[in-house]
């Protein structure tokens, strides 16, 4: 069917707003690609806008002898990898059970959790707790917490509304129990949303810094990002410091300031492509449509 002039004139605009928040989104990634291969002077002066300039990997080889990154990303990863089992064995049951609308207290239960969302301890109690539970300078500090009120009313009403009451009592009556209903036909018909909540809970840890920031102090513990954080801190110091030239020290200087704002794009890139990269992989549990089909009449 031939189109309007309106819906051309509204399909062009349409795509050309598109195209802006694409660009607007993809180009600080681009950016942070082409600034940590360009030479640092290039980078520190602002010259390095749409391609890189003077192609160098002395940023990358500077990261990576900085033994700090290593502990650093090697903490992430267990922070991450134990923190989201952790935050899964707590998440799922607990959805699914607040999903049944015969469970006892159901009511209450539901508004235990909702006031989570609105009421909090405060930073102060928060640190007293932690320390006396003798959590300060541990790696549990950034795994263990509490169950997201949000993200559990979202599991439970993919529990409510995907999975049919149906296939339970078709699963009861052959006598299954609830805990061989649970593993056996609501785990199976979850992967979805598993994955969507592992996907969201590796990311927030992933990217967490603001707990390591309060409760570690041995630098052993540090993630990554906090890692980052002490950089690109030491990048505008270090940038900010080179005024005074004492007996030729200011170019010496100058270039590691400039090689420290480089290493700040090359640490930023290594810190992001490991969620990057674990996207596609995941990103396939969010198509609808895994339920079609499993009930028939």
């Amino acid at each position: 069917m031939k189109k309007s002039s309106s819906d051309i004139i509204f399909d062009s605009v349409n795509t050309f707003l598109m195209l802006l928040v694409i660009i607007v989104m993809v180009y600080p990634l681009y950016f942070v690609v082409i600034a940590a291969v360009s030479e640092p002077y290039e980078v520190a002066t602002g010259s390095v806008m749409l391609w890189p300039k003077g192609l160098t990997m002395e940023a990358y080889a500077n990261v990576f002898k900085n033994e700090e990154i290593w502990t650093g990303y090697y903490n992430t990863i267990i922070y991450t990898a134990v923190g989201t089992l952790y935050n899964l064995l707590t998440l799922i049951p607990a959805a699914y059970v607040m999903s049944k609308i015969y469970l006892p207290g159901r009511k209450v239960l539901t508004w235990f959790f909702f006031i989570t969302m609105y009421f909090g301890g405060g930073m102060i109690p928060t640190y007293l707790l932690m320390k006396s539970l003798g959590l300060i300078d541990s790696r549990w500090i950034m795994i263990l917490g509490g169950v997201s009120c949000y993200n559990l009313i979202v599991v439970r009403q993919y529990f409510q509304s995907t999975i049919s009451d149906s296939l339970y009592e078709a699963a009861h009556i052959d006598g299954a129990s609830e805990f061989q209903s649970f593993f056996r036909i609501a785990l199976p018909l979850a992967k979805p949303i598993i994955a969507v909540m592992a996907l969201f809970h590796a990311v927030g840890h992933w990217n967490s810094y603001y707990n390591a920031l309060l409760y570690i102090r041995n630098r052993d513990l540090y993630p990554l990002q906090l890692v980052l954080r002490d950089i690109l801190i030491l990048s505008k110091t270090m940038l900010a410091s080179i005024e005074v030239d004492e007996e030729g020290m200011l170019e010496w200087a100058a270039r590691q300031a400039y090689l420290a704002e480089a290493m700040k794009y090359a640490t930023i890139f290594i810190a992001s492509a490991p969620m990057l990269i674990a996207y596609p992989f995941v990103q396939k549990y969010f198509v609808k449509g895994v339920m079609i089909g499993s009930i028939k009449g």
